[in-house]
């Protein structure tokens, strides 16, 4: 008995075709063949790949970066500059001879040099090289230091550096930064952290709001709730309850004029009392920086403001 021959069907995909009457189609990105799952015909073996386009000539090989660091303001050169490679091989990955070594190392002094040469440049430098050990100290984003340093070099162009010490300026730039930001970081929080005195951090820094015409918005006593409840691990329970009293507040605009810092910790201390949490004014003063005088005021007028008994 002889057997029926099997009719295949021709059809098209893409202007291709196929001996299968199936039309799954799979593309593989390794070898760039786009395939049919049925039959394994290949339709196609050139394939445009769609993923990042990488590679790396250093000897890590699980580097992706294609370029160098990217572009920033918190760079002296603002990261634009070249460097010449230390290692003393050729393109072909021979070690250089003797004389060339020499001339090599001549020519990256000369470079090195040529790019702190200007006293601008130097000024830099040292300026963002503590402007970087500042982030770290006060945990700040990369924002706040972009702003920062955009804010220095603002100053440095004006020429307001001159005369005046260059962690004194670069620290009220900082400030001034986590101002616009509305970071909750302040005056005595930027002072231990950089060990320069409050007084030459806001001497500098009104002059810098003063030059440069900045725009400071006002500081939000609410956002400084969640940096002191951090530090005391006070729960969110009583966070938001503290909320709520600043908000009674702003809405009735009592609150303008006042330390946000100490209108923030007299809220926290009100909501402890409410919920049953012992929390004494010194504690709260000794994490806010405030007095226990400040916290003391901001309670009463609290108190009269939301009708609380304690």
């Amino acid at each position: 008995m002889l057997r029926e021959p099997i009719v295949q069907k021709l059809i098209s995909n893409n202007g291709e075709f196929h001996s299968c009457n199936e039309n799954n189609i799979i593309t593989d990105s390794q070898t760039g063949e786009v395939i049919c799952s049925n039959c394994g015909h290949v339709l196609s073996e050139r394939v445009e790949d769609s993923d990042p386009e990488w590679r790396s000539f250093s000897d890590d090989k699980t580097n992706r970066r294609r370029t160098g660091d990217g572009t920033s303001l918190a760079k002296h050169d603002q990261g634009l500059s070249t460097i010449i490679n230390p290692i003393n091989k050729d393109a072909s990955g021979r070690p250089l001879s003797a004389s060339m070594k020499k001339t090599l190392k001549q020519l990256r002094m000369l470079d090195m040099r040529s790019k702190s040469h200007a006293s601008v440049d130097r000024n830099f430098i040292r300026a963002f090289g503590e402007l970087h050990v500042l982030k770290d100290k006060l945990a700040l984003s990369n924002t706040i230091m972009e702003k920062a340093a955009y804010i220095y070099r603002k100053a440095a162009e004006k020429k307001l550096t001159r005369g005046r010490t260059i962690s004194g300026m670069i620290t009220a730039a900082l400030y001034a930064a986590c101002r616009s930001t509305e970071t909750p970081r302040t005056l005595n929080d930027v002072s231990q952290a950089s060990n320069i005195k409050r007084k030459e951090i806001s001497k500098s820094y009104r002059l810098i709001y003063r030059e440069l015409d900045l725009k400071m918005p006002v500081v939000n006593s609410i956002q400084c709730i969640a940096r002191i409840s951090s530090r005391l691990e006070i729960t969110e329970k009583i966070k938001r309850y503290a909320m709520e009293i600043l908000k009674s507040s702003q809405e009735h605009q009592r609150s303008a004029g006042k330390d946000p810092t100490g209108l923030a910790a007299a809220a926290l201390y009100l909501a402890c009392a409410e919920n049953g949490e012992a929390r004494s004014q010194q504690e709260l003063a000794d994490v806010a920086n405030v007095t226990t005088v400040t916290i003391r005021n901001r309670v009463k007028s609290l108190k009269l403001e939301q009708n609380i008994e304690l």
